[in-house]
């Protein structure tokens, strides 16, 4: 029993396409149950991310480069997302902050 090269270039793409499925799921478990805002932000960026690496790995599966440049594309609007949400969580914080101060002076 011989092994080739595309045997098993297939087998590990095919595997992966497993892996990254299920890696999927679970960030979008912890998205929907996530008990904070940082939680969701965290499991959305890490959807995003795992979403690049399927890109990826069909570019290599279907033989097709173009697929890279859309990979490269989400992983650049993925960072921008990641750093609006964290803008956004910081901005939230803030606002909640001087309330949750003043109810602690006044006893």
């Amino acid at each position: 029993m011989t092994i080739d090269d595309g045997s098993v270039l297939t087998l590990a793409v095919d595997a992966a396409f497993v892996f990254l499925t299920v890696a999927i799921l679970l960030a979008f478990i912890r998205l929907v149950r996530g008990p904070s805002l940082p939680d969701r932000v965290v499991a959305l960026d890490l959807i995003t991310i795992l979403a690049v690496a399927f890109c990826a790995l069909f570019a290599i599966a279907s033989d097709q480069p173009a697929f890279l440049d859309v990979a490269i594309a989400l992983a650049l609007v993925a960072f921008l997302a990641t750093i609006a949400l964290a803008r956004f969580a910081e901005r939230r914080k803030a606002q909640t902050a001087p309330a949750a101060d003043s109810a602690r002076a006044e006893p």
